[in-house]
């Protein structure tokens, strides 16, 4: 049986995916872990919900304060399909494929976040009508969000460059991390055709209570204090490393924790 570790001990086996059919029909994969109040957690490019909530203790940290946390994985991530026909990114997919999965569980009172991507697609979520108890942005600063054309630059660097990035270099580091994960190039370039800008004047009407953690040295989208300052309730919680580490330490689940416990 594969485990996973976090700080010198063995997990037990993270939980098994559970499968919908999305708004086209796309099969898609989501965890759970723990029971109580519903908690929506998306996680970041590249990755996927074992990697990014699972495996280094956050969704444990989460579930042990009451919460059942619920973790899919995106179209062209993790368990979920991986589609290369270009209609399957449309613009603002993601969001859909989430409002399809709150839509499957019958969910109405509960919190809703992610990390990088996925605070993106909380705040493309909100912007189309969504409307959680409390909200999470981790790993995300303002221009990350009204913004998006200069991550998806990056991002297709990366994916129509392979192997010849400098090694070391922030692409490279990337490229490093899509390897680890297993991904899919040609369905995570689709990815980039739906991202979608989310303008200043929106985030302003944001008046969710809400958390912006990010890392000391993160500045991948942008300003994450800003970010806070731009949203009418929002505190902003800085814990260690950039964007590639502060996702591994536990202060980040910590953080998300006592914030919806509070």
């Amino acid at each position: 049986m594969r485990t996973l570790l976090r700080s010198g001990r063995a997990l037990a086996q993270p939980p098994e995916p559970t499968f919908f059919e999305s708004f086209d029909g796309t099969r898609l994969a989501w965890r759970e872990l723990g029971e109580g109040r519903p908690v929506l957690l998306i996680h970041g490019y590249f990755s996927d919900a074992v990697t990014n909530w699972v495996r280094y203790g956050h969704a444990e940290a989460i579930a042990a304060r009451g919460f059942r946390v619920i973790m899919p994985d995106l179209r062209a991530h993790g368990a979920s399909d991986k589609p290369h026909d270009a209609a399957a990114y449309p613009p603002d997919a993601l969001a859909m494929d989430a409002e399809a999965l709150i839509d499957r569980l019958g969910l109405q009172d509960f919190d809703l976040g992610g990390y990088s991507l996925g605070a993106r697609t909380t705040a493309r979520l909100l912007a189309r009508g969504a409307n959680p108890r409390k909200v999470i942005f981790s790993g995300m600063g303002l221009d990350g969000l009204t913004s998006v054309n200069r991550r998806a630059g990056h991002f297709r660097n990366i994916l129509t460059n392979l192997g010849q990035h400098e090694r070391g270099s922030p692409e490279w580091m990337a490229e490093a991390f899509l390897k680890t994960t297993r991904g899919d190039p040609v369905a995570l370039l689709g990815i980039l055709d739906t991202f979608v800008s989310t303008p200043i004047e929106t985030l302003r009407g944001f008046a969710w209570p809400t958390l912006v953690v990010a890392g000391a040295e993160d500045f991948d989208n942008g300003s994450a204090p800003d970010l806070a300052a731009t949203l009418p309730h929002a505190s902003y919680v800085e814990v260690p490393g950039g964007h590639m580490s502060s996702v591994t330490k536990p202060e980040l689940g910590k953080a998300i924790a006592a914030f919806l416990a509070g």
